[in-house]
């Protein structure tokens, strides 16, 4: 049986986040706002961005860079080194 487990964000203060969901599957963490796959935390392996939706808006970068615990720029130059991958998630 696949278990799958969905959570709002958490901010800064704790609070539930609407809109901004973590999904635990068992290939790993998938983060997602409102109905877009942002990025995907792979059990093992590379982890990978939507190649169109990664950078969408103020908010969804606010919770990517929670998500991955980076800032844009670390997050671009991992991009540009290869250490992230891009693909369609969606």
């Amino acid at each position: 049986m696949l278990k799958v487990k969905v959570e709002n964000m958490q901010s800064p203060n704790g609070n539930d986040v609407p809109n901004q969901f973590i999904i635990q599957a068992k290939e790993g963490l998938y983060f997602q706002s409102y109905n877009t796959v942002i990025a995907f935390k792979p059990l093992s392996g590379k982890i990978v961005l939507d190649e169109n939706r990664w950078d969408y808006s103020k908010t969804t970068g606010k919770y990517r860079n929670i998500f991955l615990r980076e800032t844009k720029q670390e997050t671009e130059r991992k991009i540009k080194d290869g250490v992230y991958l891009l693909a369609d998630l969606n």
